[in-house]
């Protein structure tokens, strides 16, 4: 008997915590429309983070010029989109001080796309900056 009541307990607490559930979910549909978000992202909403500009950035970069990215020196957003200088070994050496390093400036767009680059410095690796600038 006692199992009966405890099974008819568990369903009564199931059923109850289902329509919890479906009411939360209903009310957060509804704040979604109220707020204009109806399975339609605005151009903010499609922004990458930083962190995926990053990887997008070092991988098209790879495949464009077949160089590995070693680092990111300066990475920021502009009004165009996104600026980024990016460490490339251009040539390894032995021993590894003498490799050819050469650091590239690179610009995506707004949606982390790549849209131009170009080599500004190229420079030993084991070879400080002259007064700590280019």
């Amino acid at each position: 008997m006692s199992n009966t009541k405890n099974t008819s307990q568990t369903q009564n607490s199931r059923e109850s915590h289902d329509s919890h559930e479906s009411q939360e979910s209903q009310e957060s549909q509804e704040t979604e429309k109220s707020q204009g978000r109806t399975g339609r992202r605005s151009a903010e909403d499609r922004r990458p983070a930083p962190m995926e500009v990053l990887r997008q950035a070092r991988a098209q970069l790879a495949e464009l010029t077949g160089l590995a990215p070693d680092s990111v020196s300066s990475f920021e957003q502009t009004e165009d989109g996104w600026a980024l200088e990016v460490e490339v070994l251009e040539l390894a050496r032995v021993p590894d001080t003498m490799s050819l390093m050469a650091t590239y400036q690179v610009e995506l767009d707004h949606e982390g796309q790549l849209t131009g680059y170009r080599r500004v410095r190229r420079y030993e690796r084991g070879r400080a900056d002259p007064r700590g600038g280019r």
